[in-house]
């Protein structure tokens, strides 16, 4: 069993990573983190306080593919994901409609449960 969590560069991102450790901490399982916008230097501290074993996976692809399409191609290629972890924000249905949502799509479209965090 493995926790995936799709960590942005806002404070949803960093919610829903602090959310992902918790839940592999309480699950008593590893952790497969895909950035999404975020530059190479990615802050480990808080995972390396946890004491959660972690990957970072490198995104394949041109840089401007779309992040849904990322995490749902790496929920397909890892069979062992047992629960996808995102952060929210609060939008519009307006907005939602003109500029759609990841979020939206990864809850819609993700093959296993998805734990929402709000950032």
């Amino acid at each position: 069993m493995s926790i995936l969590v799709a960590v942005t560069d806002r404070s949803e991102g960093a919610a829903a990573l602090t959310a992902a450790i918790a839940e592999a901490e309480l699950f008593d399982t590893d952790l497969v983190i895909v950035p999404l916008g975020i530059a190479a230097s990615f802050d480990t501290a808080a995972l390396d306080d946890s004491g959660v074993d972690y990957t970072i996976v490198a995104r394949k692809g041109r840089g401007d593919r779309d992040p849904a399409e990322a995490v749902l191609d790496e929920l397909d290629e890892r069979s062992d994901v047992d629960r996808l972890v995102i952060g929210m924000r609060r939008r519009s249905r307006v907005g939602k409609m003109l500029i759609g949502s990841v979020s939206q799509r990864l809850l819609l479209d993700s093959p296993v449960p998805v734990l929402a965090i709000k950032g």
